[in-house]
């Protein structure tokens, strides 16, 4: 029965439970299955596959190149390592904007073919029939307002969101009408935190916060940035963890110098 209970994965409705709880949520963002096995062993709950992969493992600018192929076979990977933590990924730039019909079989694609466990979508009321669709099908959806990087070319910036009146006004409709939707979740992304603590306070849902403030039900961050595997990338928001990159180049650049001067492989390391 112990077993059973050790291997019990999150769910959304264990995100649901825990905002009535008040326990905070822990995600962070994976690509690939050996980073995914470590997060998933400190006990994360939720992993998010997301489309951050274009810039992290691709190198683009932004998020928009990545395809649907690639964050299946990205989220096919993670799957592999979660045993318990809740899969998440992130539906890409030009997969559902189109048309709802587009959105629900990008949606079904991802769950059939990687075997994650929901979609993220960017946007308010202008993807409310994607949401209503892909939900409809049985698939559950997360949303994501505030700095939607999907959107970098119409902001021109990826400055905080939601500053002025008018725009804050619309993320708090917009939060509604995510859960009205069905949305199980909301990441809410650079925007202030008296703003998301506002929004979090008005939903039954859960709210995810990135630069968000700590009146979020939960946090996320992307893995590589908050070990430092990231060269220069510092926002306000960013807390990091270990400084990865210049371990990794110092040992690299040790490796070279031993292989050089002969001192790898020893004695001890060859048969």
């Amino acid at each position: 029965m112990s077993v059973n209970k050790e291997i019990k994965r999150v769910t959304t409705h264990t995100l649901q439970e825990m905002k009535l709880r008040g326990e905070k949520i822990a995600m962070l963002t994976s690509y690939d299955f050996s980073m995914a096995t470590i997060v998933e062993d400190a006990g994360i709950d939720v992993i998010l596959v997301g489309d951050s992969a274009s810039n992290v493992m691709a190198g683009h600018e932004t998020t928009l190149p990545i395809t649907l192929d690639q964050m299946i076979y990205h989220a096919s990977s993670v799957v592999r390592a979660a045993k318990k933590a809740l899969v998440i990924v992130d539906l890409p730039f030009g997969s559902y904007q189109g048309n709802s019909k587009e959105a629900l079989n990008s949606a079904i694609r991802i769950m059939k073919e990687s075997g994650a466990h929901a979609v993220k979508l960017e946007g308010g009321a202008e993807i409310r029939e994607s949401v209503e669709r892909i939900i409809t099908a049985g698939i559950p959806v997360m949303g994501h307002l505030g700095l939607t990087p999907q959107s970098i070319y119409k902001f021109g910036t990826y400055t905080v969101r939601a500053k002025e009146e008018a725009e804050a006004a619309k993320l708090m409709e917009d939060v509604l009408v995510l859960q009205e939707a069905g949305c199980f979740s909301i990441v809410l992304e650079k925007i202030p935190a008296k703003l998301a603590f506002n929004a979090t306070a008005s939903l039954k849902i859960p709210t995810i916060g990135i630069g968000a403030g700590s009146g979020c039900d939960g946090q996320v961050l992307v893995i590589n940035d908050l070990l430092g595997l990231t060269k220069g990338f510092k926002p306000r928001f960013l807390r990091q963890y270990l400084s990865l990159y210049d371990d990794i180049k110092g040992a690299v650049s040790n490796y070279i110098k031993d292989v050089k001067s002969v001192d790898f492989p020893s004695d001890k390391e060859q048969y």
